[in-house]
């Protein structure tokens, strides 16, 4: 039995059982590689949350605050955000993670132009 399947690169391809079924597995691995992705970048999103209310900084600095600690310490973005995370909920950060994301936000905070008057009531 011979089964037709459309595609953007080939528009009609006669696929045999076996070949459907790899399509099949291919595809099924594709999804669970989305969904790894779109669970990771909630994580990050979260992590970066964590961050700006511990460095008073923008979400902008406050990606690049992760980032480098994950880049200065070898440790995956995903697990620095884990980490983060944790912390936020009360554990402990590596020492080594804990002590570079204190200078990547002291880095990032000494950036932002001096706040007016009425920002530092505020803080």
């Amino acid at each position: 039995m011979a089964f037709f399947m459309l595609s953007s690169t080939r528009p009609l391809t006669l696929l045999s059982a076996t070949d459907l079924a790899k399509e099949h597995e291919r595809l099924q691995t594709e999804v669970a590689q989305l969904k790894q992705a779109v669970t990771s970048h909630a994580l990050v999103d979260q992590a970066i949350g964590v961050v700006v209310v511990l460095g008073r900084i923008p979400p902008e600095d406050a990606w690049r605050v992760l980032r480098d600690v994950s880049q200065r310490t070898n440790v995956k973005l995903n697990l620095v955000a884990e980490h983060l995370l944790e912390f936020a909920r009360g554990d402990e950060l590596p020492d080594d993670e804990r002590a570079e994301l204190q200078r990547a936000i002291e880095r990032y905070a000494a950036l932002r132009p001096p706040s007016s008057p009425e920002q530092a009531a505020e803080q």
